[in-house]
């Protein structure tokens, strides 16, 4: 179950970039800004990842900082979602990040 979770872990990280790049290609503007946007927010939130959230990051977050780093992480994927009209997909990528990050605490992944 462990090892599951691990897996689930690195996809829910991944669906908040998906999440965000949906938003961006979904959004009712000329194409060259769809396209900016779709490919652009999943950049900056890659970039932003890299510099707090990765275990090798310079500025790595620790403690009660990285919970709040994580909240608005997966919560930009969640806000995203609902802001492309997908409530139910933001609803269960919620759940699924809360019962993961839940397990992951419990078992300190």
């Amino acid at each position: 179950m462990k090892a599951a979770n691990l897996g689930v872990l690195f996809l829910i990280e991944l669906g908040a970039l998906a999440a965000v790049g949906y938003w961006g290609f979904t959004r009712d503007v000329a194409a060259p800004l769809a396209w900016l946007l779709g490919l652009g927010a999943p950049a900056l939130l890659i970039v932003v990842w890299g510099r707090f959230g990765s275990r090798k990051a310079p500025q790595a977050t620790h403690g009660a900082v990285r919970v709040g780093f994580e909240l608005l992480w997966f919560g930009a994927g969640v806000a995203a979602l609902l802001a492309a009209g997908a409530a139910a997909w933001a609803i269960a990528f919620a759940l699924v990040c809360a019962v993961s990050k839940t397990l992951a605490v419990i078992w300190r992944q």
